[in-house]
């Protein structure tokens, strides 16, 4: 059974960086696209930023372009999200997922538990 395992929220201040990891176990993470989707108190989940079972294709929300970077290591089973810049309004619960398609269009057959990032201002 795959289990996602994320690590790497906390309490940061505007402007900061933050890297949020996933560790996939039960793979191979090559077979799953992977990705990041965040919610915020009262909204909807939504797709932060995902990359291809091969790490050669990556999509990105147009609010996060250019200040997050996804990447992967199929060897390690990890995927990582660098965010940079941060903002106040990217305070929100962030879930690590994957898919045997596409995290951006569905389904997502695996989540993470989730963990909280709070961006104080």
């Amino acid at each position: 059974q795959v289990q996602l395992v994320e690590s790497g929220g906390g309490l940061v201040q505007a402007g900061d960086s933050l890297t949020l990891s996933c560790k996939m176990s039960g793979g191979p993470a090559a077979n799953y696209a992977m990705g990041w989707l965040r919610q915020a108190p009262g909204q909807e989940r939504v797709v932060v930023a995902s990359i291809n079972g091969r790490g050669d294709r990556t999509y990105y929300a147009d609010s996060v372009k250019g200040r997050f970077t996804i990447s992967r290591d199929n060897a390690a089973n990890t995927m990582w999200m660098q965010m940079t810049s941060v903002r106040p309004e990217e305070t929100a619960d962030y879930y690590c997922a994957a898919s045997g398609g596409s995290v951006v269009r569905g389904p997502i057959q695996f989540w993470g538990q989730g963990l909280q990032v709070t961006v104080s201002s």
